[in-house]
């Protein structure tokens, strides 16, 4: 098997309302060195041996399920192999 990872953020501009929240919270908490907080996701996925292509099933699960294009982008690389 071929392990993908997939990592998805907000584009630049786009203002993610988990985050922002975080930041606030951190301030009231005193951690008012923060200036700012990003939150990714990270996804890892399992892919057969079988598959000749592994980054490419990754690129279409990224574009049709896990990330909005019109507000996200994604990043995919090769994690490691598993036996």
């Amino acid at each position: 098997m071929v392990r993908i990872g997939i990592e998805i953020e907000y584009l630049p501009g786009v203002e993610d309302p988990e985050a922002i929240n975080i930041e606030k919270n951190l301030k009231v908490l005193g951690f008012k060195t923060v200036d700012r907080v990003t939150i990714k996701k990270f996804y890892e996925i399992e892919v057969s041996d079988s598959d000749r292509t592994p980054e490419k099933t990754a690129q279409k699960l990224a574009e049709k399920l896990l990330a909005n294009k019109i507000i996200q982008k994604y990043n995919i690389r090769k994690v490691d192999q598993v036996r």
